[in-house]
């Protein structure tokens, strides 16, 4: 029956091999925007921001960590007298050391939320492209649907699936919207 309906439209048994070339050709130049995308958007970062990444990127490794541990122990080794020959200048509690880690802290966390700003402004661009893409995906699904349907209705194969119908329906976007709003108690 699908030989018949192959030679009946034409379609040779080689199509399905063109069809997953031109799949695989869309699914490498899907690929190639995503990254394209990802590299436009670090290439459009202000001095600032790399600025900020790198600081991040830096504060977040264990060369940072050795850092510091090698820098508050020199201190407090120096400001105890165990280092011969270096004169105390800032004697225990440390209140000179205690503001540096406290402006270190605070630089520290500007830097990381100036670069995690930037970082949730990509991934609400990002949601918002997977959004446009799931409801065309949605769209050829249901096209699919009605397609598949007519071509059992076409070879007279009776399908019994309730589903089916309300599968073949547009995707109601504002319904699924007011539901989520009902159930975060949004008005």
């Amino acid at each position: 029956m699908i030989e018949q309906a192959r030679q009946k439209n034409n379609i040779s048994p080689n199509h399905s091999n063109n069809a997953n070339e031109s799949v695989s050709q869309k699914m490498r130049h899907r690929r190639r925007a995503i990254r394209g995308f990802a590299a436009e958007m670090a290439k459009r970062r202000t001095l600032g921001q790399k600025f900020a990444d790198w600081l991040t990127r830096f504060f977040g490794s264990i060369s940072f960590v050795v850092f510091n541990l090698v820098l508050f122990s020199g201190w407090v080794l120096w400001n105890v007298g165990l280092i011969p020959g270096l004169e105390s200048f800032d004697p225990f509690p440390f209140g000179f050391l205690t503001m540096i880690v406290s402006l270190e802290a605070i630089f520290l966390a500007v830097f990381v939320l100036i670069s995690q700003n930037r970082e949730s402004q990509i991934n609400d661009l990002r949601e918002e492209v997977d959004l446009q893409i799931n409801l065309i995906a949605e769209e050829e699904i249901t096209k699919i649907l009605a397609l598949t349907s007519k071509l059992y209705d076409h070879l007279g194969v009776p399908v019994e699936d309730p589903e089916l119908q309300s599968m073949m329906k547009p995707l109601n976007t504002k319904e699924i919207e007011e539901r989520l709003r009902e159930q975060l108690n949004i008005r």
